[in-house]
């Protein structure tokens, strides 16, 4: 290997953060494990830690999150990066946002922002509606409302009958603040006179759902006279509101914000930015219906609990929830809307790997609802025995239906068992993972009381197309192929940003982008150049800093994922290497001398030439390989020497 440039050492501290860098502040402050523990469970493995990746439709823990890098990355869609990547792939938010809510969650405080005009050109193409109003605009709308919301909630008139109804339903003002909860004017302009007063973005409210427009054209408050409760996504952005009318003479009862660009009921769960590290705890997420239910179980210290916005358990839902838990309890109070939600359930069953029960208030007390039982002296404790004796879903499933057959003769129990098991069958048993399909036999044989070849042997007989149980390849194809000694050195770089200052500028045109036939990898060299023509160097880190700019004017069809794939550079490196600087340093002139001897015996010669420029041409190849085996050693067959 060359010997160091002369000033080499001093070189390095170029690479140092600066003292006022805002991301590096944050990056101190922000442990990886800290920052995806708080959205999913994590369980030690080693020295690292694994989880369920979020990013792909995960059954098993394939997502390490490695401290001492202070990454993650999954082995089989190849997400990876740091913090920073984390939260904007896991939250949407781009980079900007992601410096933002990781500054607030260290207490960091931040250099003011001063957009550029490239980064309000880059604003301006967020997503938005044909209107112009973009996600941040519904967000910042959001906020506004619920700022007037809360104002309002202590007004001396306009808010009493909100206070009184507080009071009636025995809400705490530790509730009420921690919740957020305010209130609406009772007229059909307070929240349009503060717009108006404030010069606020009038469209920004409308599109979220907040205003809504006359036939005439004149504008007035969605939400009129209602006690208002903030929906916020899991890191306490307010995406919505739900407001539950104060006189009893209004309708509808509850009101909900429309769906937005922030805003899916499919997909969020009240009180879960609450509730998450409850659920985490207990491995359990009990749902409830309403408002209400969920403030009352916080309010007597049963935090595991959310509620669904008037939709049924989703997909979405727990997909959201199988992060934190194991098991997911469906608390209804017994009557046909409830019976019919759990029903909708069984199909979540079959397209996530996570536990749902079933759990009634009915034949444990007379209350009618959770935020009933809790007002009374022994209600946690009632609360509480309800979740621990909840049913699971199939059972509960096949013991109303036997009780629904109790007398039919034996011909009809059979026929309706039989087609229960084919509805199951329908909702896709046969492409569950061979370990899910037999645990789920195993669940329906006992729900139904016959043995598990009954149920096989139905399964056969109303089967109609044969179907496919081995998991889908979800890999990326520049995922699945395999590294290049290019990428190697690459890596290598990302690895040690010292090995840079090392290398000779002959050595630093290996990293041309041109000469990487993956796109990623391409973006990745590209980073890694501006990171070093920035002074900030090759490291990982600095690297996807980088990357993480650049990713915001990338094209949204592209499906290169520079940052995911400069992770698993890095990483493969890094167990190749065993952590040892002296094995890295000993792959990079591996790596490098691959692609030297590649590069050389690629190398055009000139189609006109007499002997005796061949045999000084012979003579100097045989002094180039020389000199190679002077500056990198011998080769030891570890790698073949393909250079893309």
């Amino acid at each position: 290997m060359p010997n160091a440039p002369a000033g080499g050492v001093d070189r390095v501290s170029l690479y140092q953060p600066q003292p006022n860098d805002d991301v590096q502040r944050v990056r101190d402050a922000s442990d990886i494990v800290g920052v995806v523990g708080d959205c999913i469970t994590l369980k030690p493995k080693g020295r690292e830690y694994v989880c369920v990746c979020p990013f792909h439709d995960d059954h098993s823990p394939s997502m390490c999150v490695v401290p001492a890098k202070q990454i993650f990355h999954c082995f089989v869609c190849g997400a990876g990066g740091d913090a920073f990547t984390f939260v904007q792939r896991y939250h949407s938010m781009d980079f900007r946002e992601a410096l933002t809510y990781l500054a607030e969650r260290g207490n960091i405080e931040l250099t003011p922002f001063k957009p550029s005009r490239q980064n309000q050109s880059d604003s301006n193409n967020d997503q938005q509606y044909p209107t112009g109003s973009t996600k941040q605009d519904i967000l910042a709308a959001n906020e506004q409302a619920q700022a007037y919301f809360r104002a309002l909630l202590t007004h001396p008139d306009h808010g009493s009958t909100a206070r009184a109804l507080i009071d009636r339903r025995g809400i705490s003002d530790d509730i009420v603040e921690r919740f957020g909860i305010g209130t609406s004017a009772d007229r059909w302009d307070g929240l349009l006179m503060t717009i108006d007063g404030k010069g606020y973005n009038t469209q920004a409210f409308t599109d979220a759902g907040l205003l809504k427009t006359r036939d005439n054209g004149g504008q007035y408050d969605a939400m009129r006279n209602r006690l208002i409760f903030p929906i916020c996504d899991q890191i306490g952005r307010v995406i919505g509101f739900g407001g539950r009318r104060i006189n009893d003479d209004d309708d509808p009862k509850y009101l909900n914000s429309p769906e937005t660009l922030v805003f899916n009921k499919s997909r969020t769960l009240y009180g879960l930015n609450h509730a998450q590290r409850a659920i985490k705890r207990e491995r359990v997420a009990v749902i409830v219906e309403g408002y209400t239910d969920v403030i009352a179980c916080h309010q007597h210290g049963v935090e595991h609990v959310v509620g669904t916005l008037g939709t049924a358990l989703t997909k979405g839902h727990a997909t959201i929830l199988r992060r934190l838990c194991d098991t997911v309890v469906l608390l209804f109070d017994g009557d046909q809307a409830g019976q019919r939600a759990a029903d909708r359930a069984i199909e979540v069953l079959f397209s996530e790997t996570i536990d749902i029960k079933i759990a009634a208030l009915s034949g444990h007390t007379e209350a009618k609802d959770p935020d009933e039982l809790l007002s009374q002296p022994d209600g946690v404790e009632i609360f509480n025995k309800v979740i621990d004796n909840a049913v699971d879903l199939l059972k509960w499933r096949f013991d109303r239906l036997r009780a629904e057959l109790a007398g039919a003769g034996a011909a009809r129990v059979t026929q309706r068992i039989e087609e229960e098991i084919r509805t199951l069958l329908d909702l896709g048993i046969e492409k569950l993972s061979p370990m899910r399909r037999q645990l789920m036999i195993r669940q329906i044989a006992g729900a139904a009381g016959v043995s598990e070849q009954v149920v096989k042997a139905s399964m056969r007989l109303g089967r109609r197309v044969p179907a496919s149980i081995e998991p889908k390849d979800t890999m990326p194809q520049e995922t699945n192929a395999p590294l290049t000694a290019r990428e190697m050195l690459l890596g290598c770089l990302l690895s040690d940003p010292k090995l840079w200052l090392t290398m000779s500028s002959e050595e630093h045109d290996l990293m041309m982008t041109s000469a990487f036939r993956s796109a990623s990898s391409a973006m990745v060299a590209q980073a890694l150049h501006e990171s070093v023509e920035n002074g900030t160097g090759t490291g990982l880190h600095e690297v996807l800093r980088e990357l993480s700019e650049t990713m915001i004017h990338a094209d949204e069809q592209s499906t290169a994922d520079p940052v995911g794939r400069a992770t698993l550079l890095c990483r493969t490196v890094e167990q190749q290497s065993e952590g040892s600087d002296e094995r890295l340093a000993r792959m990079m002139r591996e790596c490098t001398r691959a692609l030297v001897l590649n590069q050389e015996r690629s190398e055009p010669t000139q189609s006109q030439h007499t002997e005796s420029d061949e045999l000084d041409q012979l003579r100097a190849f045989a002094a180039k390989q020389q000199d190679m085996r002077k500056k990198y050693g011998t080769m030891r067959g570890r790698l073949s020497g393909g250079d893309g």
